[in-house]
């Protein structure tokens, strides 16, 4: 669990926290009737780097005017991290509340337990809809709780990605390699295009939908969940020259290979990093791609905020912006995900209702496994207690003028996916990150005074820095059980490959979900009465003579007609 924990001093050693406040009472109470709870819309991005966003750097050159404009009216939790690094996993984990360990999810094939309560099950149960647009990366089941998808993944739902301890130094054809970098440069389509336009336009569409409902139709929960600014490092020509004449920055830190940690050098093998090094110019094309694909992310959250707006519908909305992990982009000499490093493993993470709560920003480290139950507190609805949750609401931080005052301050994170021969864990606790693996050095680290990572203190002569190393590695040993975590991966993989084998031999049935969409539903039908085409047809409403009526009052030309 993500517990509270109390520094006595930024640079003393931790003591084991409390017991966790996931399951305590809500404390922000909303009126029973379902009309008058707030609407819900997430935006989640794929692979951004909270460290490069100007919200957390001010000397970015990334262009995102409307995260900006967010922030400015939102509480911003500027330490704020992935359950895992890897996209399968912390989506597991983000959307159930739970590690990797309690829900199996150690890599991109692991299939998440319908059994398994999500944020889409918990809002359901209060009264909302809740929608899915775009990725999540489910294996298997492909609906956990929401209502609705409105597009199918972009990623495959099946165990065609899974990791294979078994064979350790062998380089799987579907991992990442260099030509995401070497080919990086603008386009005018790309796979990741494609996505995210069925994504917004659908997701556009279902807000024009809901506001043409009545005002005692139910709220909404709609995730919106973009592929961008995920490699391969190319987008649209547009956003390529928005960079023209800027100057891309190489990354910031190069460690030479026989410098590296184990897992890091285990990272360059995998990712093909260590048989070909990118030239620097492909190292500033990718960049300034990933600059370019970020700002179209921004771009895209600006076209929800307007249409939300436009509609009336900002005034009654949370707004959630997030992401699922990061991306290193260089630094370090790595690239992709995968490493608890910060550019990885740091997300940015907004919650805005400024009808509500005053902005701020938060410095304390957070989860992204406190976004399930901080919904449930939002919209005044219970945990089930008797059930697992790692995960803390946020709330108090929210609820707080400046949230300095809350002391949450312990993050756990898993990871068992590409690049890892056995469990790599972190705790990141006050200035301090911990990260540890059965085959490895353990990693130690003093964020406030090496911010970039590059001092290792594990093996500190320093006495009170031995005590906080000694505390961290007594509570990992305490807190994991290294062995049984490893058998149970190996037994996992062993079980998903034997699957495949099968699955792909005769006749292959996909897993990947099938959007339902009828044309007899949509547009002007037989079927449907007048007065729901009228709803549907114009917005705002309007009477026979062209005024503006009140929302789900529509009497216009149909809806009059022959009455």
């Amino acid at each position: 669990m993500r517990d509270a924990h109390v520094m006595d001093s930024p640079d003393t050693a931790p003591s084991t926290p409390p017991s966790s406040l996931a399951n305590s009472p809500p404390t922000g109470q909303w009126p029973l009737t379902d009309s008058k709870k707030p609407n819900i819309v997430i935006i989640f991005a794929d692979q951004i780097a909270a460290p490069l966003l100007s919200i957390h750097n001010a000397a970015s050159p990334i262009k995102t005017p409307n995260i900006d404009a967010l922030a400015a009216k939102s509480t911003v939790f500027s330490s704020a991290y992935c359950a895992s690094p890897l996209c399968a996993p912390s989506r597991s984990s983000l959307c159930t509340g739970q590690l990797p360990t309690r829900i199996a999810a150690w890599d991109n094939a692991s299939p998440l337990g319908c059994e398994v309560p999500t944020y889409a099950h918990y809002l359901r149960r209060e009264g909302y809809e809740t929608v899915l647009a775009g990725k999540m990366h489910f294996i298997g089941e492909q609906l956990h709780g929401f209502e609705e998808r409105l597009t199918s993944d972009i990623y495959p739902g099946d165990f065609g990605w899974s990791v294979n301890w078994d064979e350790p130094d062998r380089r799987l054809e579907w991992y990442h390699n260099t030509s995401s970098i070497n080919q990086a440069g603008p386009c005018i389509r790309s796979n990741q295009l494609d996505f995210d336009e069925e994504v917004m336009f659908k997701s556009t569409r279902y807000l024009y939908a809901a506001a043409r409902r009545k005002p005692s139709d139910r709220p909404f929960c709609l995730t919106v969940s973009l592929t961008h600014p995920h490699d391969p490092y190319t987008i649209h020509k547009k956003y390529w020259d928005r960079y023209e004449n800027e100057a891309i920055p190489m990354p910031d830190v190069n460690i030479p290979d026989e410098d590296q940690d184990p897992h890091s050098q285990r990272l360059l093998h995998v990712e093909g990093l260590k048989e070909e090094k990118p030239r620097d110019e492909a190292i500033l094309r990718a960049r300034r791609a990933y600059f370019g694909a970020v700002t179209y992310v921004d771009d895209n959250l600006g076209q929800i905020l307007n249409v939300l707006k436009e509609c009336g519908l900002d005034e009654n909305t949370i707004i959630i912006f997030s992401a699922d992990h990061g991306d290193m982009l260089g630094e370090r000499g790595l690239w992709y995900k995968m490493s608890w490093f910060e550019g990885s493993a740091r997300v940015p993470l907004l919650i805005s209702y400024p009808q509500r709560y005053s902005s701020k920003t938060v410095p304390q480290n957070v989860s992204s496994l406190d976004l399930l139950p901080t919904l449930v507190d939002l919209v005044g609805g219970s945990i089930d207690s008797r059930l697992p949750l790692d995960g803390t609401s946020l709330l108090p931080y929210l609820e707080s003028s400046d949230g300095l005052d809350v002391t949450n301050d312990t993050v756990y994170g898993e990871y068992a996916g590409e690049g890892t021969i056995a469990p790599l864990m972190m705790i990141r606790r006050g200035p301090w990150k911990f990260v540890t693996c059965p085959v490895d050095p353990p990693q130690l680290f003093n964020l406030k005074t090496d911010p970039k990572e590059l001092q290792n203190l594990a093996k500190s002569q320093i006495p009170a820095i031995q005590d906080v190393f000694t505390s961290f590695a007594k509570e990992a040993n305490e807190r994991w059980d290294f062995k049984s975590i490893h058998q149970e991966v190996l037994r996992s993989q062993r079980a998903r490959k034997l699957c495949w084998d099968a699955l792909t031999r005769g006749r292959y049935e996909s897993w990947d979900y099938q959007p339902k969409e009828e044309a007899r539903d949509k547009y002007i039908r037989s079927n449907v009465p007048l007065d729901e085409l009228e709803l549907r047809a114009r917005y705002p409403p309007v009477d026979k003579f062209g005024h503006e009526l009140p929302r789900g009052q529509a009497k216009g030309v149909a809806g009059s007609y022959n009455q």
